[in-house]
């Protein structure tokens, strides 16, 4: 049963949360994975409000910021919300952020206050040599070192949250997003908990959450995903939130939590279908064959509903026979059995994925959105998703395309601004209040959108034509589990190459299977019989695209690429420029060797 919100009477996100702490005070709002920290939304309030009368104390007030460096645990919702009940603006750092680019942000968010965890002291304390204005760092796991406070000893109940809480409004600043800096330094993004607000009355529109619903914490709180869909949803709706401290271990979290909403990156839902196919092939000549007939026959009915045909009733038999032999354990397995809905985003996501999460019965939707725009855009509906498009706008979103295809975006979800960049907020944002999104797109039929790729990232090769390297990337992982990473260079090029790195979970695998003795990546990168089975997916790729876009040839780049390095921004998306300086004699010698 869906809670019923009055999205007009909430002022600013401080206030709901007020509410849904007095209305299910008994509820489970936040654990840790292991148990060991449960807090109900009474009990969560309790320890919020404590920790706002220290923090005001040390000067936190309206308006002011504060930076957190924190892992998914449970003290990540009582430091955030309790900074957000004073009007304060929390805003969280990436982990992976080296010392200087960690002052770069706490900078230019003018933070005098922070709120760590042991694990990144040292980075923040070398970090913090550049920053004179940051007046207190509080750790939040034991002691930390001289100069810093722990959480407990600063929390001091007794002073009126509420008043401060209610003077909160709309307009007000929620939180900072930092983008990603995949073209330069990061820029912080203002959103309002008016924003936000928006946002959560757009996807509860699509999604119609059920009251009680339980989600799993455990992408980057500095990210705009985990904030709203982990962190803001669960305070205005009451949802049960499970920390997941290390994010390698959500496929087997999943099924620990069973959530009714599930967000992630393709690369996730690529992991869970090489899985499942490799645990189908494992399966006994008979039960196998079985399995994959019953699969094929999912598929063909899936094509054909996307399709608009007819599901002839043979083929409807075939498929329901197969979900209750097979395609229901896998959903009760993986933890998808009480899934409202399962949503993607971030990236493209190959066709082939979600067409074969969409036969086992795990519809999964694309979505797209933007930090400017607090992650809100467009979405699939549960039940009405098409494939190849990441869905029609949500509930007050305005989206229309500009003569070159650019997506332009309104509506009340959208940021404030840029911090500390007024002219790069007017480039961003027209007088007319249209968001420049630098996605390019195209509307079907249905009015749902299709993302074609960033602007600024379509390759032009030497003879003139457009391509879109995110599409190709997605159809080369897509081909095969060797594939980890694809990096597609064409630009004024006379043919497209790729740089290619092994997925460190399955290479491992596949080597031991062939019976390989040497198992590392950078090994497995210099074996001939690697490169000769990542020829033939990349063949395979070549088949289902246009000849100007196949990659004629490729290198294995030794090692991998880890979220925040020099290949990958914090969310994990090609910093191209970069790349491209790293590896330019590679990229060189594909085309002069």
């Amino acid at each position: 049963m869906a809670r019923e919100i009055d999205f007009e009477s909430i002022g600013s996100i401080a206030q709901a949360f007020r509410r849904t702490a007095r209305e299910h005070a008994d509820r489970l709002a936040v654990r840790s994975l292991d148990g060991e920290l449960e807090l109900t939304w009474g009990g969560l309030r309790e320890r919020v409000d404590a920790l706002a009368g220290g923090l005001a104390e040390l000067g936190l007030g309206r308006g002011d910021t504060m930076a957190i460096m924190l892992s998914n645990r449970p003290e990540f919702h009582v430091v955030d919300l309790a900074a957000m009940m004073l009007g304060g603006v929390p805003f969280s750092v990436y982990q992976t952020l080296s010392p200087e680019q960690i002052a770069f942000v706490v900078a230019d968010s003018g933070a005098r206050i922070a709120v760590i965890e042991r694990a990144f002291l040292d980075s923040f304390s070398k970090a913090a040599q550049d920053l004179p204005s940051l007046e207190h760092v509080i750790v939040v796991d034991g002691e930390g070192e001289q100069g810093t406070l722990r959480l407990d000893e600063v929390e001091r109940p007794g002073m009126d949250i509420d008043a401060a809480a209610a003077a909160i409004g709309a307009d007000d600043l929620l939180t900072l997003i930092y983008t990603s800096g995949t073209t330069g330094p990061p820029k912080g993004v203002e959103l309002t908990h008016g924003a936000m607000i928006a946002t959560a009355e757009a996807f509860h529109d699509v999604i119609q959450f059920p009251d009680a619903a339980r989600v799993i914490s455990w992408l980057p709180s500095a990210h705009i995903a985990e904030r709203a869909a982990h962190h803001y949803l669960p305070v205005i709706f009451g949802f049960s939130v499970t920390t997941c401290p290390d994010p390698r271990r959500i496929i087997e979290v999943l099924p620990q939590v069973r959530p009714h909403w599930f967000f992630a990156v393709p690369r996730i839902w690529e992991k869970i279908k090489a899985g499942l196919e490799a645990r189908l092939a494992s399966l006994p000549e008979e039960q196998r064959s079985s399995a994959l007939a019953g699969l094929e026959a999912a598929k063909e009915k899936v094509r054909r509903e996307q399709a608009g045909e007819p599901v002839p009733a043979e083929l409807a038999e075939a498929v329901a026979a197969a979900d209750e032999a097979l395609f229901s354990k896998l959903r009760l397995m993986l933890g998808f059995d009480q899934a409202k809905a399962v949503t993607v985003g971030a990236a493209p996501t190959p066709p082939e994925v979600l067409e074969f999460f969409h036969a086992i019965g795990i519809p999964v939707g694309e979505l797209w959105g933007m930090s400017e725009t607090c992650g809100a855009g467009t979405t699939n509906p549960p039940g009405a998703a098409r494939i190849g498009t990441v869905g029609p706008p949500v509930k007050g979103a305005e989206i229309r395309l500009a003569d070159d295809g650019e997506i332009l975006m309104r509506g009340p979800m959208l940021m404030r601004g840029y911090r500390n960049l007024p002219d790069k907020t007017r480039e961003t944002i027209n007088e007319e209040g249209w968001l420049l999104t630098g996605d390019l797109g195209a509307f079907d039929e249905q009015g749902y959108l299709r993302i074609i790729d960033r602007k600024k990232e379509i390759i032009i090769n030497a003879a003139g034509k457009n391509m879109s390297p995110a599409n190709i990337e997605s159809t080369l992982k897509a081909a095969g589990p060797l594939l980890g990473q694809v990096c597609v260079i064409g630009d004024a090029r006379p043919f497209n190459s790729a740089l290619v790195v092994l997925d460190a979970d399955y290479a491992p695998i596949w080597a031991e299977q062939q019976g390989l003795s040497e198992r590392s990546l950078e090994a497995l990168s210099r074996e001939e019989s690697v490169r000769a089975a990542i020829e033939a997916e990349i063949a395979q790729a070549n088949e289902k695209l246009a000849r100007v876009e196949q990659v004629k040839k490729f290198v294995i780049v030794p090692g991998d690429w880890l979220p925040g390095g020099d290949e990958l921004t914090p969310t994990m998306k090609l910093k191209r420029r970069p790349i491209a300086e790293k590896y330019g004699e590679l990229i060189e010698s594909m085309y002069t060797g």
